[in-house]
């Protein structure tokens, strides 16, 4: 029972840990480190208190610190591979050099942060040009500088927030309606205080449950002769 709800932790863990903590994949993606006078390498050199890991430019710490900055330039990208969501924290990142032919609209979300990117020249800006407040196009890049805040612009937004919530941004043109205390759940029509105790039993008790079903299936296969 015990290796069961060990194992069962083990495979929660990945999406307990700060996003920081987990962007060693995209790191590694491309050998490495940033290169000589990229976009992410310039931006190392004028903080003094970042260093290189693979091709990623973090806070330098005792233990991994945020990632800053990604430089995935001439990687043979034919499409955002999975791994970027782990670089959600950064604020420069480089795609130049790289067969992309598209963005797919949601490969940024929850990049919040990101104030500098460079694309092939051939692809838009993720979100628009009126996502930035800066776009310059040259032979090699197409440079999308200083993310707009969609919620404070004067066009309507496509998906208005429900009553009760606020806009608030999560990517280049993207944005995501949060519940205004005391308000929760769906459309947030619910008013009062989360049932906190009551969602971490269910959670722990469907835990728990699942645990003993895996338990209970490997040991009957164990005794299969």
């Amino acid at each position: 029972m015990l290796g069961a709800v060990g194992g069962f932790a083990l495979l929660l863990l990945p999406l307990l840990l700060p996003r920081a903590a987990r962007g060693v994949a995209v790191c590694g993606l491309c050998p490495g480190l940033p290169r000589n006078g990229s976009l992410v390498s310039r931006f190392c050199e004028s903080h003094g208190d970042t260093e290189s890991d693979g091709r990623c430019c973090r806070e330098r710490g005792p233990t991994s610190g945020q990632l800053l900055g990604l430089d995935l330039s001439n990687c043979s990208l034919h499409n955002v591979p999975p791994e970027l969501a782990e670089a959600t924290t950064a604020i420069v990142l480089d795609l130049t050099e790289n067969p992309l032919t598209t963005l797919p609209s949601g490969s940024f979300l929850g990049f919040t942060q990101l104030q500098s990117l460079a694309v092939p020249p051939a692809l838009e800006c993720p979100g628009g040009s009126d996502a930035w407040q800066d776009v310059t196009v040259d032979r090699n890049s197409r440079l999308c500088q200083g993310q707009r805040n969609p919620c404070n612009t004067s066009v309507e937004l496509a998906w208005p927030c429900p009553e009760n919530s606020v806009c608030a941004p999560d990517g280049p043109g993207l944005i995501q309606c949060l519940c205004d205390g005391p308000f929760h759940g769906y459309k947030c029509l619910r008013e009062g205080t989360f049932p906190m105790l009551l969602f971490g039993g269910i959670l722990g008790t469907a835990t728990v449950s699942l645990s003993l079903l895996l338990w209970g299936t490997q040991r009957r296969k164990a005794k299969t002769p």
